[in-house]
């Protein structure tokens, strides 16, 4: 397995960013894509071995960025980190045309270098990503299904737009995450059902914020492999299901 990040540049509202795709170079023919929004770090080596983590030679991965080129997440503190990623989670017109910039360049020099089905694209949002990602499928992003992994801030922030989610939705999430407590999902779960939506939820009991980001254990997130790789076993279940 010979895993690539080819960086793909664009701009938003004045600002320059770069997404990543990432994928398996040894592997011939087009593939399923997964959009991801990656946690408060943003585009890093860090998110990059989260995108090989849950793409492998399966997927290829178009890795959102949502703080600009050269962010520097990792040497930021949670006080920084979390300052800027809710000041993006406030903005609705930024959530969204930010998102769909990102989507719209890395899906087409993805289908460019001939990597995707873009028949088959589906969503995995982390922490804010998956808070991000809510918002986009609210608006009608069209992923047949999105995946939400220790989402956080999962109640919009737009409660007068319309919920517009076409796609099959599943949330892992673990019963004692501090960040999203379980009555967070209950709302989000009341909103989808009220809509039509296909959803289900996995929790782990006993489980904190940020099972699957590596090396995290603080008072906020503490990864544990097992779970992760319990939950990349359901994601890949959900995608080969839904895509």
């Amino acid at each position: 397995m010979a895993m690539i990040e080819h960086p793909v540049p664009y701009e938003y509202g004045g600002k320059q960013y770069e997404g990543r795709i990432v994928y398996d170079d040894s592997v011939s023919g087009k593939r399923p894509a997964i959009y991801m929004q990656p946690d408060w770090l943003g585009v890093c080596s860090h998110t990059v071995e989260m995108a090989v983590d849950a793409g492998q030679s399966d997927y290829v991965v178009l890795l959102v960025d949502m703080y600009g080129k050269d962010y520097g997440g990792m040497e930021k503190t949670n006080e920084e980190l979390g300052r800027v990623a809710r000041g993006n989670r406030s903005n609705i017109e930024f959530i969204l045309g930010c998102g769909a910039a990102a989507g719209a360049s890395l899906t087409a020099e993805a289908e460019k270098m001939g990597l995707i089905d873009t028949s088959k694209i589906g969503a995995v949002g982390y922490c804010m990503g998956g808070g991000y990602l809510t918002e986009q499928i609210r608006a009608g992003a069209p992923y047949k299904g999105s995946v939400f992994i220790h989402v956080t801030l999962p109640m919009t922030v737009a409660p007068n737009r319309p919920s517009d989610i076409s796609g099959r939705v599943l949330t892992i999430h673990g019963t004692d995450d501090v960040v999203t407590p379980v009555h967070q999902l209950d709302v989000f779960q009341a909103e989808m059902t009220a809509n039509g939506v296909d959803w289900q939820t996995m929790l782990f009991g006993g489980a904190p914020h940020g099972f699957c980001v590596r090396d995290a254990n603080d008072q906020l997130q503490r990864f544990d492999q097992k779970l992760c790789d319990q939950t990349y076993r359901l994601m890949r279940d959900f995608f080969d299901e839904t895509l």
